[in-house]
């Protein structure tokens, strides 16, 4: 943190951020050359490690700068040097120091963690910028490679464009919390990557250089004055709000610019590589295949704070963002056409669309485009009026479609008047956001669990039909009634019958989501998803409560598509059979139907990385996906495939163009939605030409896995036996450990921050779904999150090496040499392995065994860390064998000295939380200690702590 600071030595993020993606092909430069393209990334990191050296001396005096320097200089010589001295000074220097300095210790680490995470995203630009300047080839993820290949395969410009046609991608923002940052934090931390961004780009005088420099030293100061941690616990809305935070940021502006990109890369935009050219050629553009997704505001599944109000007022916000773009855009408009009549022909129906503007402004007269803006701009002003409940003075848009209209109108007029550049520019932007975001924004998922479904419909059978006893009947006694009601324009729910509280709240919500389809369009809410779908009844159920609001009607028409989640290992295995005899229904089947013969599947890589560990979480995956595909196919409905994946790996995470292009031949097919969750959205989407290259990775790497990948190209059959067996195997072990081990519920929840990260005000929704210990009842997030913190990452590989080591031992004719021929030729099997070196790289046992420490029964740690140390070290030997590499990541090494060079910033950060960990439980001789210190500085210490190391970490939850 001084000007001694040793930077990260990285020259790619590599750590889940899609922006390293895009810049993959530098892991295959020679490793001189990269350390020699790191020059720049460690003279941002010396400067902002210096300015924030300079601060802590300032702030808190030169003590404390000396022991953050001490602290510092001793990790990092243990880790260069492996010198035991020092980790053994570090150990002992850690816990002598008193709550309040370490809290300060804590927030120098920390904020070092958020500002080289800075310097690495810019490194990133920095190092695209370069290759697209000098000419370089393409880079894997880019539309530019992607449409080579697609060329160089022989598929022509028509299928291309007849391929966008039919695409739907979808990103969807959802508000699992492992964002530990607060936005303030945020949007200071983006003003120092705007001030190095602006030194990158532009010569900059000597005098405006200093001045640059000086602001940084204010947006320094001002983090280290700003509190990392909220002290109120976020509500739903909050949680809204920071999502539409993305859209300032990233979506609004970059989401058309890619539109334009694409159809210009295609030769189908309007005047597409034309130039400056005002010549009048077709009029093609492609339809909006990609559109934003959100689960914020619509998630009820365990968050009792998602209610009908919840969902009205994210509809609002929604609404009132759009409005607020379109109104700035239309403005700006308004501000660059300024053509006169007198210098510029007009085509008739601007003029007739003019004639109706009531701009009072008198120069204004002669300057028809601005007449016809302004006459937009009050209806749009007059649109959103009308749907907040206001009074109007113009006549409202009916709909979006009908504001595209007059924007068409005046790109017509331009291309016909040889203005064809002017109407390429802002004006193409904002009709493309038109027809992208429409008056909604994002489309808005609505989420339930099963279980409440189920209670629901169960309720409201009994109140008109007594003695009907809904939850009793088996299956297809259930399935039979539900298709009955379904066929029936009956309601059952009546306003006179008094219903429980959980069935009012879900009926409520369903009503507010018919009201916003009709005030807003049905794109508004489209989908309706049901966890831990298991069975047919359970989306016949939704059906049924769908039609009580009039969005599932008696002749099998519905305006909302109908989601199954499979999340379990045991629902994934039955995925298959229950689709199946789904769409095997002809009540189903009209709904399915009726929505163009298209179904949704969600799978959950959560919940089943819980239930049965990474290695098999990904295998039944595969296969289900494989079981869909064949299933669809029978029924001639077209499957997408919507992938529940969390930021970490052990939650599904690692990088998005290899995950798609990971998946079964077939199962892409141009269609495909994917979660983004938790600090993973602020990675992605926080900076503006980061967010594009991400939007660019989903749109290439879809098109890569629909196009260029045919079905029959699928592993050799003996692959797919050899992962049966190996996830067979990492299953039993996995569920041996962390569900058949008597003990391990309280060594998990003893030697991690688990019951802490609850104290987190990082989201609205409880850790739990029930009040207790047990894993089954745990969400996911937290148990991964609870794990990375610990240095374990336990859920991204425990049970591979078992599994590899009783595959080799058992079947001597294929060995190890075939599982590495597995590797190189299958992308599923090479993704799986390539995510979890890096998850294990990211790993210190070292680490890890201090949090062992915390287990007070010292034979239940020896057993259990020393059967996890003993998988670890398996697990590292066979994958380092099958990658054909010594050590971790040494297929990588950009990556490998980025993650090296974080741990002496990170262990101080976790040896410290151990220290907090032992005074707020009161362990140890730390109890004595803890009588004294105050509770809640303790507290906060661990809090800050959780946020510095998940800094560091950056995919961890």
């Amino acid at each position: 943190m001084s000007c001694k600071v040793t930077p990260v030595d990285a020259a790619t993020d590599g750590l889940e951020r899609a922006s390293h993606e895009v810049a993959r092909e530098v892991a295959h430069e020679e490793i001189q050359d990269e350390m020699l393209d790191d020059l720049p990334l460690k003279a941002d990191i010396r400067l902002l490690g210096r300015l924030l050296g300079d601060t802590v001396r300032v702030q808190e005096g030169e003590d404390v700068f000396d022991l953050v320097e001490r602290i510092r200089q001793t990790s990092i010589r243990f880790h260069r040097a492996g010198d035991e001295a020092a980790r053994r000074d570090l150990e002992a220097l850690l816990p002598r120091l008193s709550p309040e300095r370490a809290v300060e210790i804590i927030r120098a680490f920390s904020y070092f963690s958020h500002l080289a995470n800075i310097a690495e995203d810019q490194h990133h630009i920095r190092r695209g910028r370069e290759a697209a300047i000098s000419g370089a080839p393409p880079a894997p993820g880019s539309l530019a490679r992607s449409l080579a290949l697609a060329h160089a395969a022989g598929i022509d410009t028509a299928r291309l464009i007849g391929f966008f046609g039919g695409a739907r991608i979808s990103p969807v923002l959802t508000a699992h919390p492992t964002e530990v940052r607060r936005k303030s934090t945020m949007n200071r931390e983006m003003e120092i990557a705007g001030l190095l961004d602006r030194g990158e780009r532009m010569a900059l005088t000597p005098q405006e250089k200093a001045e640059d420099e000086e602001a940084l030293r204010r947006a320094v100061l001002t983090l280290w004055q700003t509190p990392l941690l909220r002290r109120i616990k976020l509500t739903v809305l909050d949680e809204v709000a920071n999502g539409l935070s993305y859209y300032d940021y990233t979506f609004l502006d970059q989401l058309p610019r890619l539109y334009c990109a694409i159809e210009d890369a295609l030769g189908a935009g309007e005047g597409a590589g034309e130039g400056t050219r005002d010549t009048d050629g077709p009029d093609v553009s492609l339809p909006s295949f990609l559109r934003m997704g959100s689960w914020i505001g619509g998630d009820r599944d365990g968050n009792p704070f998602v209610t009908a109000d919840v969902l009205r007022e994210t509809v609002r916000l929604h609404r009132s963002r759009i409005f607020a773009h379109y109104a700035a855009e239309l403005a700006a408009l308004g501000g660059e056409l300024s053509l006169a009549s007198r210098q510029v022909a007009i085509s008739p129906e601007l003029e007739a669309l003019a004639a109706r503007s009531d701009d009072p402004v008198p120069s204004h007269r002669e300057e028809p485009y601005r007449l016809v803006l302004s006459h937009i701009a009050s209806r749009v002003k007059a649109t959103r009026r009308q749907l907040d409940g206001r009074g109007i003075e113009a006549e409202p848009y009916a709909d979006a479609e009908a504001l595209r209209a007059d924007l068409d109108v005046i790109h017509r007029s331009l291309c016909a008047n040889r203005s064809r550049v002017l109407a390429q520019g802002r004006l193409r932007r904002l009709r493309r956001a038109v027809d992208c975001f429409g008056f909604h924004l994002a489309c808005v998922d609505l989420r339930q669990n099963s279980d409440v479904h189920e209670r629901t419909v169960a309720e409201l059978l009994e109140k008109v039909a007594p003695g009907t006893a809904y939850a009793s009947l088996d299956e297809n006694a259930r399935v039979d009634l539900l298709v009955r009601e379904l066929s029936t324009a009956r309601l059952l729910s009546s306003p006179f019958v008094p219903y429980s509280e959980e069935t009012r709240s879900e009926l409520a919500i369903f009503r507010e989501a018919a009201a916003a389809h009709r005030a807003v369009g049905p794109l508004v809410i489209p989908n309706a998803i049901i966890s831990k779908a298991e069975s047919v009844s359970d989306l016949l159920e939704v059906a049924v409560l769908l039609k009580e609001v009039g969005l599932v009607s008696a002749d099998g028409t519905s305006a909302v598509n109908i989601i199954p989640l499979f999340e379990t290992i045991d629902d994934l295995k039955a995925c298959g059979t229950v689709m199946d005899r789904a769409l095997s229904l002809p009540a189903y089947a009209r709904l399915v139907a009726s929505r163009g013969g298209e179904q949704e599947v969600m799978l959950g890589y959560s919940d089943s990385n819980k239930d049965g560990g990474f290695v098999t979480s990904g295998w039944e995956l595969y296969k289900a996906e494989i079981g869909l595909l064949d299933v669809f196919r029978a029924h001639g409905v077209r499957l997408r495939l919507f992938h529940g994946r969390g930021g970490s790996v052990g939650r599904g995470g690692g990088p998005s163009y290899d995950a798609i292009l990971a998946q079964p031949g077939g199962a892409v097919n141009g269609q495909i939605r994917i979660t983004e969750q938790g600090e993973i959205i602020s990675s992605k989407y926080s900076h503006p030409e980061v967010g594009r290259r991400n939007l660019e990775i989903l749109v290439a790497a879809t098109l890569e896995a629909s196009l260029l990948q045919p079905e029959e190209n699928a592993p050799r059959p003996e692959f797919l036996s050899a992962m049966e067996e190996i996830s067979d195997e990492a299953y039993r072990a996995y569920r041996h450990l962390v569900y058949e081990t008597e003990g391990f519920e309280d060594y998990f929840w003893s030697s991690t921050v688990i019951s802490e990260i609850a104290t987190l005000n990082i989201g609205s929704r409880p850790a739990s779904r029930a009040k207790t210990r047990a894993i089954t009842a745990l969400r996911a997030i937290p148990w991964v999150f609870s794990w990375a913190q610990c240095r374990l990452m336990l859920p991204g590989w425990y049970g591979f090496g078992t599994a590899v080591e009783a595959f080799t031992q058992r079947r001597t004719d294929y060995g190890l040499a075939f599982l590495a021929a597995m590797y190189r030729e299958w992308p599923f099997f090479r993704t799986q392995l390539s995510n979890m070196d890096m998850v294990l790289a990211k790993s210190s046992l070292a680490v890890a065994s201090r949090y062992a420490e915390l287990v007070p029964d010292p034979h239940l740690r020896a057993e259990i860390f020393g059967r996890i140390r003993a998988e670890h070290a398996l697990t590292v030997k066979h994958l380092n064998a099958i990658m054909d590499q010594v050590r971790l990541l040494e297929g990588n090494p950009a990556l490998d000295r980025s993650i090296r060079a974080r741990f002496p910033y990170l262990d101080p950060l976790n040896h410290l939380q151990i220290e907090f960990l032992k005074l707020h439980r009161g362990q140890g001789a730390a109890a004595d200690v803890a009588e004294d210190a105050a509770r809640e500085e303790i507290l906060h210490g661990i809090q800050l702590s959780i946020n510095g190391i998940s800094a560091g970490l950056r995919n961890s939850g």
